[in-house]
């Protein structure tokens, strides 16, 4: 997974979170250096062990964890020769202890979580060097029963700290009169008397410092000197012996280095583990079976960041269809439907559980490319469009059937028509490469397209139509609408800008233009629309020579055919509306179909596509054979057409009627 796809599907927040519910140094390194998986095995037995965790917390186990205070500096300087001192000991032992008790523990969960014991059950008990450890070495400083050469030091300290307190007490009774005050001083660690400025000369030793005012001398007594150089040699000796003994330490703690080493990363394995489990109850995750086939199916799935103010997603794919658009308004959640599922794929492949509802299932992929955010960038000169683009050119150089591919607002920042023909272009190319595909867009033309090409599947975001409020639902297997009109007008658009909208829509802008034109002034949008109209005319005429003559000469009505050129179909009269039963040509989709419904008040006219009823604009569709030619003769064509016996006459009368022209049809849908 590239780092600007776990970036756009917030991956790294992911990895925070869990790193912030983990106890150990360690712990938390494993969880900021997590990273999606994808051997499909190997992550079902990373979530199942999560899940065990997760079930000991819910219970209201307490796991001792050991927090690993002080093992860090221990781990990095273990084995190089460093000498460790009293506190790391201190460090090390605690550590020992904890690992006894959390071995203990686990052994008696290893029928509630078999997976997660095994891994204190690898631990190794090193009761040896704890020992020895406490026998050196407690609170922090080292015991005397260290060593008997320590203990014999020390015993020659105490006598030599007797004397001198003895001697010391003796002194200020007899310089009591002339101190500055009866406390001891010490200075350069040796000890001294306060003695007022101008009564110096009344106490035999050295002076060592005086006060800041001037008027306090510190003497040291030459009574005390033979004691305290005493003192100063004994306390070197206790020195060298205490160093002595801490390398001793030292070197029986490298010999467990392999042991300390094996229980410290398992300790931050458990840890990571039970991090991922805390986290997981922060969002009620939940397990869910993993396969390698692009199957999909979640229910109740949330956004990990949004928590209970989502309202929850029921999600599919990779059954009848790999690729899925979603249609709906703006702001109605469609982004966010796209990031929830990358991100709870992230997640699952991480061995993370998910917010989603119990019986889940999620497919493994090797890349996720995510086409999220328009990516406009002043500092490289990239509009809208053009980050797209590259986006899209980094996708198709790795689409395979492993790969998700997700893309938010398919056909923006261009020429709705050529944004349009290269979306689908690009849509086909990932089909054909078995990729699966959740892309989001406003444009029919796409949805249109979804709803005729097998492999596709429709889905909307759900939009109370009474409020004008998104309901943030997501519906599989409908299209769904803008709503811009609904929505600009709610926000307060006037209501002829909206009407205006409304009439050139449905009518086009050359001819909403033209009626609004002067009599006395060309219209040149209207004379560029006929041009165009007739370009699309050719290039239609062009896709039909596909229909082979049989005979040298077929004549029907004002149509003529020769047998040294193909048949080629004469477009309808554009003034002419369309009938139920005609058969008509959608060139953007390459495909041709019967007309069902009536045009509406937006212009739409619903035709059959390969036994599925879409919805398109009478200006994107061509006359192919009128009703009067597939049904010759008395028929009721509503009857005809809903009725699933009178479809098949239809069919076998249509075919019979058009071989007696001699025009070779498509095989049968």
């Amino acid at each position: 997974m590239n780092e600007k796809t776990l970036t756009s599907l917030g991956y790294p927040q992911i990895q925070k979170n869990v790193a912030a519910c983990a106890l150990s140094y360690l712990g938390k390194r494993y969880a900021r250096d997590m990273k999606p998986m994808v051997d499909a095995s190997l992550i079902q037995m990373r979530l199942e062990e999560t899940a065990e965790a997760a079930a000991l917390i819910r219970y209201g186990a307490s796991v001792p964890i050991p927090s690993l205070d002080g093992m860090e500096t221990i781990m990095d300087l273990l084995g190089t020769g460093y000498l460790f001192t009293e506190r790391d000991f201190s460090h090390l032992a605690q550590f020992l202890r904890s690992c006894a008790q959390l071995m203990k523990y686990m052994e008696g969960k290893s029928e509630v979580a078999p997976t997660v014991s095994r891994y204190a059950s690898s631990m190794i008990w090193m009761e040896s060097l704890l020992s020895e450890i406490e026998r050196c070495i407690h609170s922090g400083r080292i015991q005397d029963q260290a060593s008997k050469e320590l203990i014999r030091i020390r015993k020659k300290m105490t006598v030599n700290e007797e004397r001198m307190k003895r001697k010391l007490d003796s002194l200020i009774s007899k310089h009591r009169s002339i101190m500055q005050e009866n406390v001891i001083s010490q200075r350069g660690g040796r000890t001294v008397l306060p003695i007022k400025k101008e009564f110096r000369k009344h106490v035999k030793g050295s002076v060592l410092d005086e006060s800041g005012s001037g008027q306090t001398v510190y003497i040291e007594p030459a009574e005390l000197v033979g004691l305290q150089m005493e003192l100063s040699s004994l306390q070197a000796e206790e020195s060298r012996e205490e160093m002595k003994i801490l390398g001793d330490l030292t070197s029986l703690a490298e010999s467990y280095n392999r042991e300390i080493s094996l229980n410290t990363e398992t300790v931050g394995i458990l840890d990571f583990l039970f991090a991922k489990a805390k986290y997981a109850a922060t969002m009620d995750g939940r397990t869910v079976r993993v396969n390698a086939i692009g199957r999909v199916r979640l229910h109740h799935a949330r956004h990990p960041f949004m928590g209970a103010s989502m309202v929850p997603l029921d999600f599919a794919i990779g059954q009848t269809y790999s690729s899925l658009i979603i249609t709906g308004p703006n702001t109605g959640g469609k982004t966010v439907a796209l990031k929830t599922l990358g991100l709870l794929t992230l997640m699952m492949q991480s061995g993370l559980l998910v917010p989603v509802a119990e019986d889940g299932e999620m497919a493994v992929y090797h890349e996720i490319a995510v086409d999220i955010g328009d990516g406009q960038s002043m500092e490289q000169a990239l509009s809208t469009f053009s980050a797209h683009i590259r986006n899209m050119i980094g996708i198709l150089e790795q689409a395979d059937s492993s790969t998700l591919v997700l893309i938010d607002e398919m056909a923006s920042g261009t020429d709705p028509g050529e944004g349009v023909g290269l979306s689908i272009a690009m849509l086909e190319e990932l089909h054909s490469r078995g990729a699966t595909v959740i892309a989001t867009t406003h444009f029919g033309e796409i949805k249109h397209f979804a709803a005729a090409t097998p492999g596709f599947e429709n889905a909307r975001m759900e939009f109370d139509t009474v409020s004008l409020q998104p309901l943030y639902r997501l519906r599989i297997g409908e299209a769904g609408d803008s709503y811009a009109y609904s929505i600009a007008l709610k926000l307060g658009m006037p209501q002829r800008i909206i009407e205006r909208s409304k009439l050139i829509s449905d009518q086009g802008v050359s001819q909403s233009v033209s009626s609004t034109s002067s009599p006395s002034v060309p219209n040149v949008s209207s004379t560029s629309s006929q041009i165009n109209s007739t370009v699309e005319q050719e290039q239609l005429n062009e896709a039909r020579n596909t229909i082979k003559p049989i005979s040298p000469s077929v004549q029907t009505g004002t149509r003529k055919q020769s047998a040294d050129r193909p048949e080629t179909l004469e477009p309808a009269p554009p003034a002419k509306a369309f009938r139920k039963g005609d058969r008509v040509y959608a060139a953007y989709l390459n495909q041709s179909g019967i007309v069902c419904d009536v045009e509406d008040s937006r212009g739409n006219i619903g035709v059959m596509l390969r036994g599925r009823k879409v919805k398109i604009h009478k200006k994107r569709l061509t006359l192919h054979i009128s009703a009067d030619e597939l049904y010759p003769g008395d028929y009721d064509l509503d009857i005809v057409l809903e009725s699933k016996e009178n479809r098949k006459k239809r069919k076998l009368m249509s075919r019979k009627h058009v071989e007696g022209l001699k025009i070779e049809l498509p095989p049968e849908e």
